[in-house]
């Protein structure tokens, strides 16, 4: 067997995801459960399978219901450029059936390859796997509720076929070039956690599609500079401040009809999420432009008019959650807010959840009680660092579903759920089905095993108490004396990197068998801890807050572990890119280099959602943008001496993060007369990194690069 470096095998299994069971969807008798994973930790192509529970004392039994080898005959994929947009913003990097939507029955799975349409029949009678010949490209096709139809976007029209292939038409096509039907803006798909644009009737009858007009949006061209003769792709990229997609709702039906739905668009813009189950009716959630107001509202499917069923309001901001809007089977409408500075699960009027508990996301709606994924509330006993539980909630109070210290996540329809949990001291994760709390079966992982162990010290730090995670090197003891430090956030919303789980900290262990100290700090605004802590970036004071809690979070660390505070590096990528260039170049005397990974360097350059959630409008915020950024058309603010080592690290291909930001920083660092590097990455390298030689060898350039920085040795 040939052994690879730990760089390399992280880079060939994709952070050791290959292998390991995912999508998992449960029906609603109990029994099977669908599922994608990969033959081997290796494999990049996903297979959808099937588990089969039998309701007496048979076995478990696992099968394949569609390999995508097979149905392509061992030609390789070409995606279309809807699904490659799709991919980038779930962050996809996989092969194969890497989606698919389910009837309510879980008898009848769809899904897309090579933008051409499958189905699978998921029943131990359901008759395999079949191409259903349509027009294409086909973008995420979803079964009706009862199986007879599929519907899918293509070509900027939204259309439906029998499941038997009959049947096929247009329920709406685009009346201009920049409008399609039936997909997710690219705001809702990267910020808002809405990667869908249709939805089905409980009765199959209709769906609810998105129109989605990007015509007054700005455009942004990305080019391959490694091939000049090729065109730049023009992509529409709502930056901070401009015109974002206009998004609009139609209800249209299987025998023609069309029925556009109503809402004060000119208030509340974005369409965050719709739901649509028996329910009750049709229940949207719009936000303002300003993330300060935001509606749940109820569709008349008659006149298309909505109803408004609350309203919330927020001074700072509002955000999104993962399974809410949702109705109870009793109509109760589940939702996820702020209250008295606790997050809380709110069923109608009532709050069901208290301080003991910071709730994340609503897992199963559908049941006698609530399934939730939750982390310890401000009135905790226990802190439970990095920790996130599945809990049941009741009228009468929320139980712990998990038990392992570790983070946990399920799936559940009626008895059974499929409950996933990674803990500290075991690689990878760990699947069980469970039926009414018993184990009835554990799903197996393919994935490989990492060839190093993390050895991650969860604590917290300063007055604060930010949470941290501490890697020393393996067989490190205590009389070795102080270490080199790095570094190593995200650092920002959305991203919460302190987790008590094996994993996530592979790498950061990594780079400790390097020489290092390697510090994970999760300063005000990221997630899984209170509102207070996440909206502590608000005022404009994004950049000072994060990079303050950094530093803070080093020095109390210094008094307990060991660590050389006279070499101090921070590494990061995305946010933790930019701020990584923030500590090398506004704290030159904490920090003494730093590797900036697809660093947003210019806050206008970034999209709506997310740049004026938090630093607002750039018109009437301008100052904040200058504030916030690490580079504006003045040069470098709060450049300080002395000049520090960085390396900038980005991708040509990004459509997230641009490469501009990249470029700037660079020529306002030249203009300032500042050494620097700059790792440009050609080939079609976007905001994710999954080739495998670029994937390695970006780990093994930056400990070079952080040895000759802080002189330490091989």
């Amino acid at each position: 067997m040939t052994y690879l470096s730990f760089p390399r095998q992280h880079a060939r299994t994709q952070r050791f995801t290959l292998g390991a069971p995912r999508s998992f969807a449960v029906a609603p008798g109990g029994e099977r459960v669908a599922f994608l994973r990969s033959r081997s930790g290796t494999d990049t192509a996903q297979l959808l399978w099937v588990l089969d529970l039998p309701a007496g004392e048979g076995e478990p039994r696992e099968r394949v219901a569609a390999d995508p080898a097979t149905l392509l005959g061992g030609s390789r994929e070409d995606l279309p450029a809807a699904e490659r947009a799709r991919r980038e913003r779930s962050r996809e990097g996989s092969a194969g059936v890497v989606s698919y939507a389910v009837d309510s029955a879980v008898e009848v799975a769809a899904f897309a390859l090579s933008g051409r349409l499958f189905t699978a029949g998921l029943a131990p009678e359901g008759g395999g796997a079949r191409e259903l010949a349509v027009p294409g490209p086909v973008v995420d096709p979803r079964p009706s509720p009862d199986g007879r139809w599929v519907a899918y976007a293509s070509g900027g029209a939204l259309r439906v076929v029998g499941a038997d292939g009959g049947g096929g038409r247009a329920l709406a096509e685009p009346d201009g070039g920049q409008v399609t039907w039936g997909l997710a803006e690219f705001i809702a798909a990267e910020e808002m956690g809405r990667s869908r644009g249709f939805w089905w009737a409980p009765d199959s009858s209709a769906l609810l599609a998105a129109r989605v007009d990007e015509s007054g949006v700005q455009r942004r061209w990305i080019s391959e500079p490694a091939q000049p003769d090729r065109a730049p792709a023009e992509v529409a990229y709502p930056a901070a401040g401009t015109a974002n997609a206009e998004v609009t709702l139609a209800l249209l039906g299987l025998d023609g009809s069309r029925r556009d739905v109503a809402w004060d668009r000119e208030r509340f813009p974005y369409l965050a999420a719709v739901h649509w189950t028996a329910a009750g009716p049709p229940v949207l959630l719009v936000q303002a432009r300003d993330q300060r107001t935001q509606r749940y509202l109820t569709v008349d499917l008659a006149t298309g008019a909505t109803g408004t069923a609350v309203t919330e309001e927020d001074r700072i901001w509002l955000d999104l959650f993962p399974g809410v809007p949702a109705l109870r089977p009793d109509g109760t409408l589940l939702r996820i807010t702020d209250v008295d500075g606790v997050r809380v699960l709110m069923a109608g009027d009532r709050a069901l959840t208290g301080g003991e508990l910071h709730v994340r996301a609503v897992l199963d709606a559908d049941g006698g009680d609530i399934l939730v994924s939750a982390s310890a509330g401000p009135d905790a006993a226990d802190p439970e660092t990095g920790q996130i539980h599945v809990h049941r909630v009741t009228p009468d109070g929320a139980v712990r579903v998990s038990d392992e210290p570790g983070v946990h996540v399920a799936v559940r329809s009626g008895e059974v759920t499929v409950l996933v949990s990674a803990v500290p001291d075991r690689p990878g994760s760990a699947v069980r089905v469970l039926r009414s709390g018993r184990t009835a079966a554990v799903v197996a992982s393919y994935a490989e095993a990492p060839s190093l162990t993390a050895r991650v010290r969860l604590t917290e730090a300063g007055k604060r108490r930010i949470p941290c995670a501490v890697l020393l090197p393996t067989g490190y003891a205590e009389g070795d004396g102080p270490l080199p430090v790095l570094m190593d956030p995200y650092g920002g919303p959305h991203g919460q990197r302190v987790l008590a789980a094996h994993n996530p900290h592979l790498v950061s262990q990594w780079f400790a068998d390097q020489g290092f100290a390697v510090i994970v700090a999760d300063g005000r605004g990221t997630p899984g801890r209170s509102p207070e802590w996440e909206k502590g970036i608000s005022g404009g004071r994004l950049a000072e807050v994060v990079l303050d809690d950094q530093i803070d979070a080093l020095h109390a660390l210094a008094e307990v572990h060991p660590l050389d505070l006279g070499r101090v590096a921070i590494r990061g990528w995305s946010f933790g890119g930019t701020l990584a260039a923030l500590a090398v170049l506004r704290r030159p005397d904490v920090f003494h280099a730093g590797v900036a990974g697809a660093p947003l360097t210019d806050q206008r350059l970034y999209d709506t959602h997310y740049t004026e959630r938090y630093l607002g409008h750039p018109e009437e915020q301008a100052a904040a943008y200058d504030r916030n950024s690490v580079v504006t058309a003045d040069g470098i603010p709060g450049l300080a001496e002395p000049a520090r080592p960085l390396m900038i690290v980005h991708g040509f291909a990004d459509d997230n993060v641009l490469v501009a930001n990249a470029l700037r920083l660079s020529t306002a660092l030249l203009v300032a007369g500042r050494p620097h590097e700059v790792l440009p990455l050609s080939g079609g390298i976007t905001h994710m990194t999954p080739q495998e030689q670029v994937a390695e060898n970006l780990l093994l350039l930056q400990v070079d690069f952080l040895r000759r920085s802080l002189r330490t040795g091989a």
